[in-house]
């Protein structure tokens, strides 16, 4: 069963979180689709996300899991010690969102933004909707 993520296409951090997925998960668990493309926008109204969310969002078993949620949910599933992170899903979500929304907030300033999505290799396309 695949797994898809839906990033943001313009953001520099999200483009390097989707390689460094990529190189650690070599089964291919996971599809990638840009919350600005037309896959993208597909999946945010078929699971009736709604239109501000530009989080970091995991689908998976017909389920949409965003934020910290989505995020500790991808690293179970990488190989070596970043499964290891899942642990922190005992933190209350309030907790662990509020870590993540400093650097969702941030990530621009932080570490910029391009004007479109990254083109993927022809490896990996396979792996973009």
């Amino acid at each position: 069963m695949s797994r898809i993520i839906l990033f943001d296409g313009e953001c520099n951090f999200c483009d390097k979180s989707v390689q460094f997925i990529i190189k650690r998960d070599p089964k291919g668990n996971f599809k990638f689709a840009s919350l600005q493309s037309d896959v993208g926008n597909d999946l945010l109204k078929r699971f009736d996300t709604p239109r501000d969310l530009d989080s970091f969002i995991l689908i998976e078993n017909n389920q949409c899991y965003s934020k910290s949620s989505a995020a500790l949910r991808v690293c179970k599933h990488l190989k070596g010690f970043w499964k290891f992170l899942y642990i922190f899903m005992i933190v209350p979500r309030p907790i662990r969102d509020f870590c993540y929304e400093i650097v969702a907030r941030n990530r621009y300033k932080w570490f910029g933004s391009k004007e479109s999505c990254m083109l993927p290799s022809p490896e990996e396309r396979n792996r973009f909707l």
